[in-house]
């Protein structure tokens, strides 16, 4: 079946054609066929579990721009923001065919009406549900739900929110297409039967998968795949290192799933003294290029041993990397001059970086509760699914390492040959029970406990497990929320001044509590009561502590005693996991401080991704606690108002005004203030050649532009500051 058929046949835009030849898509995959045959275009919701590179996304696309043109709006859910970006640069190539695309990721209690004026709108699952909480006007507009990576209702983090978001979106708008994605679902029909959708499931690929163990050491170096086939690898050195040696030399790539980052960034640099000698000069200079683009973004080590490994043709991925340094790497790899990432699993949720082959080494991971256990099925055929570029592979190898011939049998039974868990809804937990409840009673479609069980009826968990077990745990919820004076229950049930704006902030209402029972009581509150404020709530995610921590983390608390609330003793079990909330309270104290990042990351062994991580989070948790205080009338409110500002900007107090100019960050406002620089408005009265000489001419130019000050003239002219208009300020 040729696509520029069917686009002809449904009235689709000739230009839209002209967007696919160019990217060489002419005849269907047989998955896709399947999909158009199921019902998808007349508007027939769609459940497609098909594996990756076989074709899911154009017929999400289809299917969303059939909706606009039927006069619709499209709403693609994605589970991280990472992929956000990444479709927004795939779909934005429908801009030229007048398809207005939008990305949401940002703050939770935003209604982001801009929106409204855009065709497809990509968000996470977190930031839809906030828009439906926030009530956002234009979600009513929505006629067509694409939902990727659905399997994801198994998270236990993620996927109570998919869940609800999902069940939300169905309710309060009638009519509206939903179609699901996903690469690997062994229950697909359940999902498909909640969703009331044709089910398309396919093992279908458009380049070949073959999975296997590979044996290396003293029993030499053979891969044995599913079929019975082997494959002979030379050995040099490592098992991985002889693997990706092997791939690269045929000119394919390799990813490289490790259970941890410190092991992920110790075989980036092994396999990178192999892949250097592989190198051809071109390739050299375009890697340094990609290096040099990564070390400008920050001057700690974790970057410059990235930096390094990448001149050799290798990058290690994972969480502790920030947003810009992954994105360079991730665009690397995928025009083909990285040979060989190595990555933590994360790399496999969703991101498009297919490799010729994959290569996972171990398949335990730390459970806190359960210790060292082993991953998932679904976890590793998500990783194994990786393996295969489409036009580029005649094949795709996912390969699992094993340490001996015992272990090799355990991992063909269990992986190669086993089949992926059953996706099971994790809906039940109390936490999200918490707020999921709440905002059902702040949105007022929920006047009752019938009113809450009806629509928990409709979700998936109810179809697989009925309602009835959740009717204690949403009875224990309510009597919190009733205490904690979010709720009230007199006759119906409302949700009081307080839970309406918890819902609104996109936080757990625990937190809520918390901060509240604590700002009540915080007379004298400084930053750092604040800081330990946020940090004992369960939104934050602490810091491990380690051994060598433990005195640094004690001499802070002491220095600060007075500051801090409710302080366990030392002999308690409490003690620990309070210590873990001063250690991170520490670290962004350091950062509000001004301690320069390389600094941190050093300290506390973290890498910036880490930093941006845990400060997102409490500027988050900072914004809410002024927003409560505001609604509660106390003073705390300008404490925690400031606060947000300084870790959004990771300064003191008194560099607040020179931040809030675009292009002055922490380290540019901090040098202005040395040479006498208070206020933006000091920035627009100074010689131009002043300013010059703190920032460079570049940034001069930009920061003075942005200030509202056109056609800055040279810094030869010291005596004139600007021509042509004049500024605000001298009005």
């Amino acid at each position: 079946m040729r696509l520029k058929e069917i686009l002809d046949e449904r009235g689709f835009p000739p230009h839209l054609v002209e967007v696919y030849t160019k990217r060489g898509i002419d005849e269907l995959y047989p998955p896709q066929e399947e999909a158009l045959r199921s019902g998808v275009l007349e508007g027939k919701n769609l459940l497609m579990a098909v594996p990756t590179a076989s074709g899911k996304t154009l017929i999400a696309e289809l299917t969303m721009i059939n909706s606009i043109m039927k006069g619709g709006k499209s709403l693609y859910i994605v589970p991280l923001k990472a992929l956000a970006y990444e479709k927004y640069e795939e779909f934005s190539k429908f801009e030229d065919v007048g398809v207005k695309v939008g990305v949401s990721t940002g703050d939770f209690d935003s209604r982001d009406e801009w929106l409204g004026e855009c065709d497809i709108v990509i968000a996470t699952s977190e930031k839809v549900d906030s828009l439906v909480r926030n009530e956002a006007p234009w979600i009513q507009s929505i006629t067509c739900v694409v939902v990727d990576e659905v399997h994801l209702l198994e998270s236990p983090s993620r996927g109570p929110t998919l869940e609800v978001t999902i069940t939300k979106l169905r309710k309060q708008i009638s009519n509206l297409q939903v179609v699901a994605l996903s690469a690997t679902v062994k229950n697909a029909e359940d999902i498909a039967n909640w969703l009331d959708a044709e089910c398309v499931v396919s093992e279908w690929r458009p380049v070949p998968l073959k999975e296997g163990v590979f044996l290396g050491g003293s029993w030499g170096g053979t891969i044995t795949f599913r079929d019975g086939t082997k494959r002979e690898v030379g050995i040099n050195g490592e098992p991985i290192v002889s693997l990706v040696l092997d791939t690269v030399k045929e000119g394919g790539q390799c990813i490289v799933f490790e259970s941890t980052r410190q092991n992920a960034e110790a075989m980036a640099k092994k396999v990178g003294i192999v892949v250097k000698e592989t190198l051809k000069t071109e390739q050299v200079e375009s890697l340094r290029e990609i290096a040099d683009d990564i070390l400008s973004t920050s001057d700690t080590e974790i970057v410059k041993k990235l930096g390094e490994c990448v001149k050799k043709g290798v990058a290690f991925h994972h969480a502790g990397l920030d947003f810009v340094q992954r994105r360079i790497v991730e665009k690397g790899f995928r025009d083909g001059i990285l040979k060989c990432i190595t990555s933590t699993p994360t790399l496999a949720a969703g991101l498009n970086l297919p490799a010729r082959r994959v290569i996972i080494r171990g398949v335990k991971r730390y459970d806190t509760a359960y210790g060292s256990v082993p991953i998932p099925i679904l976890e590793y055929k998500q990783m194994a699914g990786r393996a295969g570029r489409p036009h580029l592979d005649p094949y795709g190898e996912a390969v699992l390492v094993a340490r001996s011939p015992q272990d090799a049998e355990f991992l063909m039974e269990r992986y190669v040959m086993g089949e992926p868990e059953e996706i099971q809804s994790k809906l039940s937990s109390e936490s999200a029970l918490r707020t999921h409840v709440l905002s059902l009673v702040a949105s007022g479609d929920s006047k009752s406990l019938d009113d809450i069980i009806d629509f928990f009826e409709r979700t998936f968990y109810a179809l697989k497990q009925g309602t009835w077990s959740l009717t204690f745990f949403i009875n224990s919820v309510l009597n919190f929320l009733i205490k904690a004076d979010m709720v009230m229950c007199d006759g119906k049930i409302e949700a009081t001044p307080l839970g309406k704006l918890v819902s609104r902030l996109y936080i757990d209402p625990l937190s809520a509590h918390r901060i509240v029972s604590s700002i009540v009581h915080a007379e004298e509150a400084t930053p750092v009561t604040l800081l330990h404020i946020i940090c004992s709530t369960p939104d934050m995610k602490t810091l491990y502590l380690r051994s060598k921590d433990f005195e640094k983390v004690e001499d802070f608390l002491w220095q600060h005693e007075r500051e801090f609330f409710a302080i366990p003793p030392p002999e308690t079990a409490d003690y620990d996991l309070f210590l873990r909330e001063v250690k991170t309270t520490l670290l962004l104290f350091k950062w509000i401080e001004e301690e320069p990042e390389n600094t941190i990351c050093s300290e506390f062994g973290i890498g910036p991704g880490d930093i941006r991580a845990v400060v997102e989070s409490a500027r988050w948790l900072s914004h809410a606690t002024s927003e409560i205080a505001r609604l509660l009338g106390l003073d705390v409110v300008h404490i925690a108002k400031s606060l947000e500002r300084r870790l959004e900007h990771g300064v003191r107090e008194e560099l607040l005004p020179l931040v809030s100019v675009r292009d002055i960050g922490r380290h540019r406002a901090r040098k202005l203030f040395k040479a006498g620089f208070r206020t933006p408005k000091d920035i627009i009265e100074a010689p131009v050649n002043e300013v010059e000489n703190i920032l460079g001419r570049g940034i001069a130019m930009r920061v003075l532009k942005n200030l509202g000050v056109p056609d800055v003239v040279s810094k030869s002219d010291d005596n004139v500051k600007y021509k042509g208009q004049r500024s605000v300020f001298e009005f």
